[in-house]
């Protein structure tokens, strides 16, 4: 689905057009992954979420740690919330289905 490797950071989030196995476009209209923005929101609230209750138990920091903590954890995880959303709307709200069958063999 993606061209390269989520760690090669300058290229994370180039997409091919379609799948080089079954020929599936990925974009299904024009604009179809913004909605994915939601998910990978969804994402973010998350590890905010988990961060805060992590660092509330086990030290209790100041409120400056909280922040650099929640900041740092989301830019490490940026390219894969962003991958991970993108799979995900298209699962979900694409409808699109694998079915072996119609697999291309090259």
């Amino acid at each position: 689905m993606f061209k390269y490797n989520a760690l090669n950071l300058g290229k994370f989030s180039e997409m091919n057009k379609k799948c080089e196995h079954c020929g599936l476009h990925f974009e299904v209209e024009p604009g179809f992954f913004i909605g994915a923005m939601y998910i990978s929101y969804a994402f973010s609230v998350a590890m905010l979420v988990a961060v805060g209750v992590a660092l509330t138990v086990l030290f209790d920091p100041p409120v400056w740690v909280y922040l650099v903590s929640v900041t740092s954890v989301t830019i490490l995880l940026l390219p894969f919330s962003f991958r991970y959303s993108r799979i995900l709307f298209l699962h979900w709200f694409g409808g699109i289905d694998f079915d072996p069958a119609k697999r291309v063999t090259q």
